[in-house]
């Protein structure tokens, strides 16, 4: 039986390929297996989609929501435009890329129809760098997403009967995508490096790796707007000692968590340090001292311990820098960071209202800000349940359950707002 749904598709290749394949075949295969590592399978990860296949150089993938569709292309490419910026000596690479959103025929390792042929026909009528968006996209991402869209108007596509009305993603001065830093590095970005095994045990390797992997599924999940180094290129790093400062500049990331393994018969104990990547500065250590009884179950409590405690120390170090600018930079994001940071520890009511009031200003910033709609919601909710706001608390619970709808219309699939309405629903987070 034929299995089909409806699908946002993203078809992509390097611009010039076989020209720079010809002037440089080693260097060019290497620059593209970097932006796919480093930029545009992380992305594709975070907003919930999929590489249905390569082709060459390029491919195709496909998302539950045109939305996330549109925001996973404008952050891979504005992290290879970045990166390429950063190393004006590797093979300068750049994506064309279409999207369209269709009804399409679904196999495990392919997807197929007219919707198909369309996004891949946009991808051939972008510019290098570019974003081509059907009709049919843009009805759904239109006030949806911080871009602007230039109307090209109907275009006549090969193999396709009717016309297609393009329109071209222009990314906003202030995307909320991967925010970066001065030096081009995303604020919340971050390369897990694999963690050595002190134990002389080989037989451990496996559960040292499996560690490292399971962090660098549950760090892409819980900070959204992060920006976490995929795995396999992670782990060419392993058994390789190079300088921090040199994998940071590599990998274009703020931060690098390193540790160490060791186990006897009875205990397993997980060193772990996040790194500024800038400094080398040691941020934040940690030790996990576990008795060694169900080896799954003890690598699962300390992979859910360390992304908790990691993603805290992010976001608190990310905070301060922003507050150490002294406003003289102020924007959205900033003032997301910042709430964020205080929002770690609201055991006090004053905090509570501080955070409140840095999400609110980043709403007023940027209307559609959901980062800041999840903040306001959830510390809304925490100060009813703590008892912090003893009158208005219906007017409060009105408040943050009208901002999650509206982080949902906007979001639905960010795990931001997918735990607020937990929370809401009475849950936890």
């Amino acid at each position: 039986m034929t299995t089909r749904r409806l699908a946002a598709i993203i078809a992509a290749d390097v611009a010039g390929y076989s020209r720079l394949m010809h002037a440089d075949e080693e260097g060019t295969h290497a620059a593209f297996i970097a932006i796919m590592t480093g930029a545009v399978e992380p992305a594709i990860a975070q907003h919930v989609g999929r590489i249905v296949k390569n082709t060459g150089d390029g491919f195709i993938s496909e998302f539950p929501s045109a939305v996330e569709a549109v925001r996973c292309a404008v952050q891979f490419q504005d992290t290879i435009t970045r990166g390429s910026a950063g190393n004006p000596t590797a093979p300068q690479l750049r994506l064309r890329v279409g999207i369209n959103l269709s009804d399409v025929i679904i196999e495990p390792h392919d997807i197929f129809g007219d919707g198909v042929n369309i996004a891949a026909r946009l991808e051939g009528l972008a510019e290098p760098g570019g974003i081509l968006i059907s009709a049919a996209v843009h009805e759904q991402v239109r006030g949806r997403i911080p871009c602007r869209f230039e109307d090209l108007g109907e275009q006549q596509v090969r193999n396709i009967a009717a016309p297609v009305r393009v329109y071209r993603v222009l990314p906003a001065a202030e995307s909320a995508q991967a925010p970066a830093l001065q030096d081009g590095r995303a604020r919340l970005s971050i390369a897990v490096l694999p963690f050595l095994n002190l134990s002389q045990d080989g037989d451990l390797d496996y559960v040292v790796d499996g560690i490292v992997d399971n962090l660098i599924t549950d760090l892409s999940r819980a900070l959204p707007g992060s920006f976490v180094i995929s795995r396999s290129t992670a782990f060419t790093y392993k058994g390789r000692h190079v300088p921090i400062r040199q994998i940071g500049e590599e990998l274009g990331v703020r931060y690098i968590l390193e540790g160490s393994v060791r186990a006897d018969a009875a205990r397993l104990r997980v060193d772990a340090r996040l790194i500024d990547a800038r400094t080398e500065e040691h941020l934040w250590a940690e030790r996990f001292d576990k008795e060694r009884r169900d080896i799954l179950q003890v690598q699962d409590e300390i992979v859910a311990r360390l992304s908790r405690s990691i993603g805290v120390e992010m976001v608190r170090n990310e905070g301060r820098r922003c507050r150490s600018q002294g406003g003289k930079r102020e924007d959205a994001v900033d003032l997301v960071m910042r709430g964020n940071a205080v929002a770690t520890d609201l055991s006090r009511k004053e905090r509570a209202a501080e955070a409140v009031a840095l999400f609110t200003r980043a709403l007023e910033l940027d209307p559609d800000n959901v980062d800041a709609m999840v903040g306001i919601a959830s510390t809304r909710i925490y100060q009813i349940v703590n008892h912090y706001q003893t009158e208005g608390r219906e007017a409060l619970l009105d408040e943050a359950q009208a901002l999650i709808e509206r982080a949902m219309g906007l979001a639905a699939d960010h795990i931001g707002v997918l735990r607020a309405h937990a929370v809401l629903l009475g849950g936890t987070p």
